[in-house]
């Protein structure tokens, strides 16, 4: 077989599996995993049946590649940069807003539907979780009017975590503008203390 046919072949291939899985996410957020036939995620993605198989062996093979290949969170790289110098409530709505944009919400809200039946979805959230608290916290230690005792400041990431999971396990209810507006009263009470327990 010339090498031209097999570079488009293997490229075709691609496209196909890259529909598989964009099907898969759509239909597993909108569904849930086991509400969701194979032969829907072939229909969906506009391929034979058996080319799913092909490419995975199982269905449970499929959410296991989405939760791989697709995070619901892309890390922050400038996470000073959300920072706001004695206004840490608005810095935490800015945290919220820079993760939503570097996300999958269909893959969060996945995770969510699927952590209590499906190990790879479990230990991902518990990851996601781990990994909000740390970047939480850098951004409230940059963000306080004043120095805040680490277990303050932990405590407030926790408060603020559990806010934004809950938020994103909702989102497919309500409308953006709501997310926003509950998030920020949230982030002002979430806050509110921090001036009051920290040290100069």
């Amino acid at each position: 077989m010339p090498a031209r046919h097999r570079r488009r072949t293997s490229g075709a291939d691609g496209e196909s599996r890259k529909r598989i899985l964009d099907a898969a996410e759509d239909l597993f957020a909108a569904r849930g995993f086991d509400a969701t036939p194979t032969a829907a995620i072939a229909t969906r993605a506009e391929v034979p049946k058996g080319l799913v198989f092909y490419y995975f062996p199982t269905k449970e093979s499929i959410l296991t590649t989405l939760i791989a290949e697709r995070p619901s969170t892309e890390p922050l790289d400038d996470v000073a940069g959300l920072a706001v110098t004695g206004e840490p409530a608005t810095a935490l709505v800015n945290l919220d807003a820079a993760l939503d944009r570097g996300g999958r919400r269909a893959m969060r809200t996945i995770l969510w539907r699927e952590a209590d039946t499906h190990p790879a979805a479990r230990e991902h959230l518990r990851t996601l979780r781990a990994y909000l608290q740390n970047v939480t916290v850098e951004v409230l230690r940059a963000s306080a009017p004043l120095t805040a005792p680490a277990r303050v400041l932990d405590s407030c990431a926790t408060a603020w975590v559990a806010a934004m999971l809950s938020a994103a396990h909702i989102d497919r209810f309500r409308e953006r503008d709501d997310r926003i507006e509950d998030l920020r009263g949230v982030a002002r009470v979430v806050t509110a203390g921090l001036g009051a327990l920290s040290t100069p």
